[in-house]
């Protein structure tokens, strides 16, 4: 059985359509600070109001503890969304009581109306079975069909993802397609050189997509506070940078079956040490090798990859055919140590092939640092997602719809 796509609900004008959306963006102070996910949803949302359908948009943001919570309103992503769409969008304040109900009962052939957040009610991300499926049928009372397109959820089994498809006829939108297609590209058929930049803070969170990719790729970039995980392994001091002293013999594993299957596992030769995690922290260029030997001692913090370092990274990835990027290489929050994030994602734009950003903190960075979404071949909008499809995880949104890895 393959992935149901928009086609097969056949003819959508005067249908109630809910479409769950990833619109999980980030908020300062109410103000949308990154509006990616709201803009990957308009190829979808555009298609099904052109066709005459009344759509009806749900999704989360943020972690609230189901209940309402005003920091965590979908209000401001209606009101980005109207604009980006150039028509009005109608809001509920609650998400399936009597605003909810009144909204969606309003709602005329091509309109649409965004639902609050999911996970002011508790049913949505429930352990329950029983209890998701209560509040799924509630979802599904305002529909006469349901798209997921929100793929940075797919990896979920919750109400609005799992349940809400096995109650309505269902099919996967225009973004999970795409990001399907982009996925199997770099799982079955990658044009080569491949190289795979992993970054992020923390090892464990990449060792599935690390041990699933090993046989696939041609070289894996190491860079971000993962690094120095990697150092240790070898036998290097690291200071206080962050270490994960509990997966220093997988790394070693890592590395041996590197070497067996031809794989170039290729690590910083400099890193930027600091005295503190601070902006304006004390900071010094340092031998990767020899990261106790600043001023700072022991409690030297790296918290970058060094100029030489971004120079050979940039270096491969511009000489590859696909590159997969999936985590910062330094604390690019901070601008004395952002250079090296920099330096991936200004060479990513330059592939002459296919280049993706995975998602999650990498398509932050790379919009934090001022590139525009149309300079590289794909960017994820789905972190946790992207990683377990790399894996070789089973996802049960995607499932649900038909689709199998």
């Amino acid at each position: 059985m393959s992935l149901r796509t928009l086609e097969s609900l056949g003819s959508l004008a005067g249908t109630r359509i809910v479409v769950r959306c990833d619109l999980n963006v980030p908020l300062q102070d109410g103000v949308i600070t990154d509006d990616g996910r709201v803009r990957a949803s308009l190829p979808t949302l555009k298609t099904l109001l052109d066709a005459g359908a009344r759509v009806v948009v749900v999704s989360h943001l943020g972690r609230p503890e189901g209940a309402p919570d005003a920091r965590y309103s979908l209000a401001p992503v209606a009101k980005r969304l109207s604009e980006l769409l150039g028509s009005d969008v109608s809001f509920a304040s609650d998400t399936v009581g009597a605003d909810a109900q009144k909204v969606v009962g309003a709602l005329g052939d091509g309109q649409v109306a965004v639902l609050e957040n999911l996970r002011f009610n508790p049913g949505e991300t429930s352990k329950d079975e029983a209890d998701r499926t209560a509040f799924a049928e509630k979802l599904a009372s305002f529909g006469d069909a349901f798209v997921s397109d929100g793929f940075g959820v797919v990896h979920r089994k919750q109400a609005s993802v799992y349940e809400l498809p096995k109650l309505l006829p269902s099919a996967a939108g225009l973004l999970i397609s795409t990001e399907l297609e982009v996925l199997d590209r770099l799982t079955e058929s990658p044009e080569r050189p491949y190289t795979v930049v992993l970054g992020g803070s923390k090892v464990s969170d990449k060792l599935g997509v690390i041990g699933h990719l090993l046989p696939r790729v041609n070289t894996l970039l190491i860079g971000g506070g993962m690094l120095f995980t990697f150092l240790a392994a070898q036998g290097h001091k690291v200071g206080s940078s962050l270490l994960e002293e509990d997966q220093l013999d997988t790394v070693r594993g890592y590395l041996a079956e590197a070497e067996k299957l031809g794989v170039d596992i290729v690590l910083p030769t400099d890193v930027v040490v600091a005295a503190a995690f601070s902006a304006d922290a004390e900071h010094v260029v340092q031998p990767a090798d020899a990261i106790e030997k600043t001023p700072f001692g022991a409690s030297g913090l790296g918290l970058d990859i060094g100029p030489d370092t971004s120079a050979r990274f940039a270096d491969i990835i511009r000489s590859s055919k696909t590159v997969f990027w999936n985590g910062p290489m330094g604390v690019f929050e901070l601008a004395p140590f952002a250079a090296g994030t920099q330096a991936v994602a200004q060479a990513l734009t330059d592939v002459d092939g296919l280049s993706v950003v995975g998602g999650g903190d990498s398509a932050a960075a790379v919009r934090a640092l001022g590139f525009d979404d149309d300079q590289f071949g794909h960017i994820s909008t789905g972190g946790g997602a992207s990683l377990e499809f790399l894996e070789g995880k089973r996802l049960p949104g995607l499932e649900i719809l038909g689709w199998q890895q």
